[in-house]
């Protein structure tokens, strides 16, 4: 059964060594993609090794998601890069349902550092 509902994902990107700026202008060109099938782009962190990306990553369909997948443009950018080409993993990830499950209601608290040790 698929889905008409909309669904959030977290692409998490890492970029072959030597390659990073190759990658980045590759994951540039790609995000630039999302918005003809439907997709937002909410968060691209960057991670302080310099060799990974974290994405969330919105579409308003599952539909759109796979015409994303196999986006002719999507792909030529992909053969273009070869072996520096990124390799990504996607998560599929949704907010959880307070009271459901065991889920608490999410509550502040104030972080403290500790003494060195």
């Amino acid at each position: 059964m698929t889905s008409t509902a909309g669904l959030t994902l977290v692409a998490i990107v890492d970029f072959a060594a030597g390659a990073e700026t190759a990658g980045q202008r590759y994951e540039d060109a790609v995000l630039a993609l999302l918005e003809r099938h439907g997709g937002h782009l909410d968060r691209r962190l960057h991670g302080t090794d310099g060799q990974t990306e974290v994405h969330v990553i919105r579409f308003d369909s599952r539909a759109g998601y796979e015409s994303f997948l196999a986006d002719p443009d999507r792909s030529a950018l992909r053969s273009a890069l070869g072996a520096a080409a990124p390799t990504t993993r996607v998560i599929e990830v949704h907010e959880p349902v307070v009271g459901h499950a065991g889920v608490a209601a999410p509550t502040a608290r104030a972080w403290r550092p500790g003494p060195p040790g």
